[in-house]
């Protein structure tokens, strides 16, 4: 069995030097199994998918200085009117093989990501009318290709969303471009520093600003834009893309609720506060009150959110069952180190975060964040104030 790093992300102080192997660790082969597939989204709607490529002239690359203008790979999901033709790919097979061999896994086939079999479909028609679809921006974690909340995307999208997943250039292991470019991950093998993590953070708000302004301008880069409502947009991020979302949200206003899926967060919320919806969704064996560094960068930002805030925690998780990954591995026969089911993980991410969306955004009345349910024993409501969960 091969086995999957926890994915902890360095301490806000004391850093370690992290690599691409934050994503994906492994040591002896697998064998490889059936073609993986994303669990199925719930919701009504077809599922349509496409890919924009935006260039950001105003501004440098962050990490590449001969790259006068950053570009972004960003892939929208929405929902479409019918299934089209063509299922949406996962991945591209050079994707598939550098996040494998990033991760030092062997004894599957090297393009077997990119077979993985999705339930949206390439360039579908999408439904709805003018300003009728909330829009949720997604961001991956470090050294993760946008793909990886795919199955959070497609369910959404399912619901009546636009979903724009967002490629942080330089910082996935792989973006393909149009014209056949795939860039690496530049930064994921230099040494880290609490200011560096600082300034990622800031990057990627930066990237979603840029995002929000090409899909929602005067002159908006998707066909299907003028669906989106820019009054109702949110955002949810994993690992460092849910630290990124805090940062998006005070520099950003048009981002009116937030999500950061166990990652740790890095730069304080500023003395004014934040006082738009947020919820902490959470390892349980890391993310609980009073348990380490990690959790204590969550009390100190609960103590700065003055609006609708949970605090919850996944008994079994490990880093990576916040994505796909979870559901993936256990279809290839990879330990990922979870002892929540990977389809389980899945269902809960999905059901927590479209009901933190359909409360906050579609003002919706959502009795599973009210208290704990029978449905799901696994999630625990922490109380940071007397560190406990229950």
């Amino acid at each position: 069995m091969i086995t999957f790093s926890k994915g902890i992300r360095p301490l806000a102080v004391g850093l370690l030097a992290v690599t691409a192997t934050a994503c994906l660790v492994s040591a002896p082969a697998a064998s490889a199994s059936a073609t993986p597939s994303l669990t199925r989204p719930t919701g009504t709607h077809p599922v349509g998918t496409t890919s924009l490529h935006l260039t950001d002239t105003s501004r440098p690359d962050p990490w590449v200085p001969t790259a006068k203008a950053r570009e972004l790979m960003v892939s929208l999901w929405y929902p479409a009117k019918a299934p089209g033709r063509d299922r949406a790919p996962y991945m591209t097979a050079k994707e598939s093989e550098l996040l494998l061999k990033a991760a030092e896994i062997t004894g599957v086939p090297s393009d077997v990501l990119s077979k993985t079999r999705t339930n949206s479909f390439t360039d579908a028609k999408p439904a709805g009318r003018k300003h009728g679809l909330p829009l949720v921006v997604l961001s991956p974690g470090f050294g993760k290709p946008r793909s990886e909340l795919t199955a959070l995307a497609e369910e959404l999208a399912s619901r009546g969303y636009a979903v724009a997943g967002i490629e942080h250039t330089y910082e996935s292991v792989a973006t393909t471009f149009p014209d056949g470019r795939v860039t690496t991950c530049v930064v994921c093998e230099i040494k880290k520093t609490p200011e560096w993590w600082v300034k990622l953070e800031k990057g990627r708000a930066a990237d979603v600003s840029f995002v929000l302004d090409e899909l929602t301008g005067s002159r908006p880069k998707w066909k299907g834009a003028r669906l989106i409502d820019p009054a109702r947009i949110a955002m949810a991020g994993q690992s460092v893309g849910g630290a990124s979302t805090i940062t998006a949200m005070l520099a950003d206003s048009r981002v009116r609720a937030g999500i950061d899926m166990d990652g740790t967060t890095d730069a304080p919320i500023p003395a004014g506060g934040l006082s738009r919806p947020f919820m902490f969704l959470g390892r349980q064996s890391t993310y609980s009150p009073g348990t380490g560094d990690e959790a204590a960068t969550w009390e100190r930002d609960w103590k700065s959110m003055t609006g609708w805030k949970r605090w919850l925690v996944v008994t079994g998780a490990v880093h990576v069952s916040f994505t796909d990954y979870g559901l993936l591995t256990d279809q290839l026969g990879i330990d990922s180190g979870a002892e929540l089911p990977g389809a389980r993980s899945v269902e809960i991410t999905r059901q927590y975060v479209r009901a933190f969306f359909d409360l906050h955004v579609l003002k919706k009345a959502q009795p599973l964040l009210d208290k704990p349910s029978a449905s799901y024993p696994e999630v625990k409501f922490c109380a940071p104030e007397t560190k406990t969960c229950a």
